[in-house]
């Protein structure tokens, strides 16, 4: 039997020996314990090799049966929004117009009428209500006692403002402005804008609170998708700027920055890059071809079931974003769209056909674009999609919400509904895809997303436990062309980034409801992931970046 200390580095960090649990590696699907030697994994291996390489210099943590694995990647994220959501008024569980009415009442109670500050709030969807009817600006007015409103929908593409709001943000006559409460277009993206326009200190402080809590529910990193319609360069350099210091001064899960600003040239593209003040990791994200279901802006080839005559929105032209590709395939960074809707991803891929003749395919497949969402691809559009190597960054938390049998999805599209979020065609046709939540339309839980996956309303299109947890993991880290190929991993070498996590139970999941769903079989050599089905979602212990604490719960230590 070989020696385990003789791979052992030097002491010249921390130490840090995890044992008697679980561990999520391709290294041995039957570990049991992880040694951590500052900020890289140095070790995997079994309980009795752990036993043979502790001593008293190193930092043993009992895992207690736990599971360690590598910690999640929420790959479509907006910061301060998330912030303020987790801050402001909660509107998810509201039912009616009189519901949101009472809440922004109780808001304001025993404050002096029409004095500073805006009410906030998120998350109200109209769809499920028996009344769809919404509140008015002057019935949202005189609820707030004068004060400003801005409530954002779940899908955070329209909103509700009071009489005040929307004449201090200069609304009226705007595309997307109406007689009703509700903004959308330009409309909205001014009204956003309004009540985003925040003292830094305010900003960072909203963005910590979303840190913060992506931290509590293992994730390690988030890719923020910063852009013009949505928030200030000063946003975007504070979210940038979290781990801007070498060994970072901040706890925080990593900060991968977007910015979807549109380029009309390779010049265009580097005087965009210059004036930012923050590095960012390419002109993509959130740079909208078009908007949302939830809204009726995402573009539709037909009609929406539920509002004849109404096809959706496209904010960019063919041209402008053919354009944008080209540019940033010349420089070598990725460009990226915000495509929901059919036509929507028509624009988009004949965007991706015009550039590759302007400046080459293989410069348009080098560059690694990006596009988010991509709810409603029928299969001629995902072998464009995997034609030019594009990752596609999805949502399972949306059809979790939206999907299946007289819910919104089928409210607005009929029997398209059935074509929504099609990991699985995605994946047998080689596209890469990669996970997130878009936070705040969707909560910061990684294990509901996979779950999301595996419960697919459309069981053609239920992919494994497995091949989900590695588009919430590895899968982020590569589409967003990070620096370490080895990020994402728990083997020898790879950066000491992972979560440890309360299960009731380890297994080997499909999506295929008709096999066999679970092993314990040692020969098939699978790691074993938790349990999906037990009612409850596995409970995060501590979150670990590049071998530094960004949460713990303390039981691990007690």
């Amino acid at each position: 039997m070989t020696d385990a200390r003789a791979d052992l580095p030097a002491k010249d960090h921390k130490v840090t020996l995890y044992r008697n649990g679980s561990v999520y590696t391709a290294a041995d699907p039957f570990a049991t314990a992880m040694l951590v030697d500052g900020d890289t994994v140095a070790w995997v291996g079994s309980e009795q090799a752990a036993t043979s390489i502790a001593d008293s210099s190193m930092d043993i943590i009992d895992l207690q049966g736990a599971l360690l694995a590598p910690g999640f990647v929420d790959s479509h994220v907006h910061l301060t929004e998330t912030g303020i959501a987790l801050d402001s008024l909660q509107l998810g569980g509201m039912r009616s117009a009189a519901d949101i009415l009472d809440a922004v009442a109780a808001s304001v109670a025993g404050l002096p009428s029409g004095g500073n500050g805006t009410v906030l709030g998120h998350g109200w969807d109209e769809s499920g209500w028996a009344d769809q009817a919404l509140p008015s600006r002057e019935e949202l007015e005189r609820a707030a006692g004068g004060r400003h409103v801005y409530l954002s929908r779940v899908d955070a593409h329209s909103a509700l403002v009071s009489s005040s709001f929307a004449e201090a943000a200069g609304l009226a006559g705007l595309d997307g402005f109406s007689s009703g409460s509700q903004v959308k277009r330009h409309a909205h993206t001014s009204a956003r804008l309004a009540a985003r326009q925040l003292p830094d200190e305010i900003l960072r402080g909203y963005q910590s609170r979303a840190l913060a809590e992506a931290a509590a529910n293992g994730y390690v990193a988030v890719a923020e998708m910063a852009a013009p319609h949505i928030g200030s360069t000063a946003d975007l350099r504070i979210a940038a700027g979290w781990n801007s210091q070498g060994a970072f001064r901040d706890a925080v899960p990593e900060v991968l920055p977007y910015w979807g600003q549109l380029a009309a040239s390779e010049a265009d593209a580097r005087t965009i890059l210059d004036g930012l003040g923050a590095s960012v990791r390419g002109l993509a994200g959130d740079l909208n071809i078009d908007g949302s279901i939830g809204s009726r802006t995402a573009a539709l080839r037909d009609d929406y079931s539920d509002a004849p005559g109404e096809r959706g929105s496209l904010y960019l032209t063919v041209d402008e974003a053919a354009a944008h590709v080209a540019a940033c395939s010349l420089l070598g960074i990725q460009a990226g769209f915000h495509v929901i809707g059919d036509a929507g991803l028509d624009a988009a891929l004949d965007a991706l056909d015009r550039a590759a003749a302007e400046v080459g395919e293989q410069r348009v497949r080098a560059a690694g674009h990006r596009f988010e969402h991509v709810e409603l691809a029928d299969a001629a559009a995902i072998d464009r999609l995997a034609k030019y190597s594009v990752t596609v960054s999805v949502q399972p938390g949306f059809d979790a919400e939206w999907g299946g049998a007289g819910r919104l999805y089928q409210e607005r599209l009929g029997i398209r509904e059935r074509g929504m979020n099609a990991f699985a065609s995605f994946y047998a046709a080689g596209v890469p895809i990669c996970f997130g939540s878009d936070s705040p339309v969707t909560p910061l839980n990684p294990w509901a997303s996979v779950r999301a996956c595996l419960e697919h309303s459309n069981p053609d299109q239920r992919i494994s436990a497995r091949a989900a947890f590695l588009g919430h993991t590895r899968a982020g880290w590569r589409a967003a062309r990070y620096r370490n190929p080895m990020a994402g991993q728990l083997v020898p070498g790879a950066p000491a980034s992972f979560a440890v996590w309360e299960v009731e139970e380890l297994m080997v999941q499909v999506a295929d409801g008709r096999v066999q769903s679970w092993s314990t079989d040692p020969r098939a050599r699978t790691p074993l992931l938790p349990a999906l089905d037990t009612g409850s979602d596995p409970v995060c212990l501590q979150t670990v970046r590049d071998g530094k604490e960004l949460f713990t719960n303390g039981s691990l230590r007690s």
